[in-house]
């Protein structure tokens, strides 16, 4: 019932505003503001004009024609999942999710539709199996074959500043702990190559490889699956993503975004100490 209220509030909201894509993407950004200082009913309605402005949008145009109209729709139900697990409506907020996972499955939202299903009810899960069949440095091994060691899991791309900040981290942990943990790297193609360039996929693989040559020099051992599907499983639109999985396949933390060194190795140790 809160979903389909959402729903036609959102909609009945928009009627007054000013229908266009950059509008719509304002919006959600007051909306994700408000929810970060605490003002969640402001955050709740932001999220709900934004939500209204981009189904008025949709009927006209597809979500991946315009990317702030992307970014308005993600965000909006992003916002509006997180007030309801705020609000101690976990699960609705799940069921929320999923449905809208279900609405815009095949588009660029995807992922971070994903990764707000996973940062809700992931941890304490079985993790997703990692797609294999193309990778960068030593062949990876599907994850059931690691099975009797922890596994941590690092979503990056090639552009990503934070993912070449975070790299020492994992270098240094990957040294630390030796054999008793895997590192994996799971990437993915993004259709271009530095600057922006559109590049074939045998390009932009060459590229990655040479990004993960020079910014990434203490992870040469680590294997680099190459795949969408991972990201999607993992909802891996924040880069890094982090994800550790204990020696029974299960994910004991999941974390979009970068982590210190600190908070990393405590959770480490403690998933070995189990």
């Amino acid at each position: 019932m809160r979903r389909a209220l959402f729903c036609i509030f959102a909609v009945a909201a928009g009627l007054t505003a000013q229908v266009t894509s950059e509008t719509a993407e304002s919006i959600s950004w007051e909306a994700r503001a408000a929810f970060q200082s605490g003002q969640y009913d402001k955050a709740d309605s932001a999220a709900t004009r934004a939500y209204g402005l981009a189904q008025q949008l949709l009927r006209k145009e597809a979500v991946d024609s315009d990317k702030h109209l992307a970014t308005a729709l993600g965000a909006a139900i992003e916002v509006h999942a997180q007030v309801l697990a705020t609000r101690g409506e976990r699960d609705q907020a799940v069921l929320y999710l999923r449905d809208q996972l279900k609405r815009y499955g095949a588009t660029s939202i995807n992922a971070r539709i994903q990764k707000n299903i996973n940062l809700l009810s992931l941890e304490g899960k079985p993790a997703p199996a990692l797609a294999v069949a193309e990778w960068l440095g030593p062949k990876p091994s599907p994850l059931s074959t690691l099975r009797g060691k922890p596994v941590l899991l690092f979503s990056w791309a090639h552009w990503c500043g934070d993912c070449k900040a975070e790299a020492p981290v994992l270098a240094r942990l990957g040294a630390e702990y030796g054999s008793r943990i895997a590192i994996v790297a799971p990437t993915q193609l993004y259709g271009y190559v530095a600057g922006g360039e559109e590049a074939p996929t045998a390009a932009e693989l060459k590229y990655i490889g040479e990004v993960r040559a020079k910014y990434y020099p203490g992870l040469a051992g680590v294997p680099a699956p190459v795949s969408a599907d991972n990201f999607k499983r993992y909802g891996a639109s924040t880069t890094p993503t982090l994800v550790l999985v204990d020696r029974q396949g299960v994910v004991r933390l999941y974390h979009p975004g970068a982590m210190p060194y600190s908070q990393l190795a405590a959770k480490i140790a403690e998933v070995l100490a189990d």
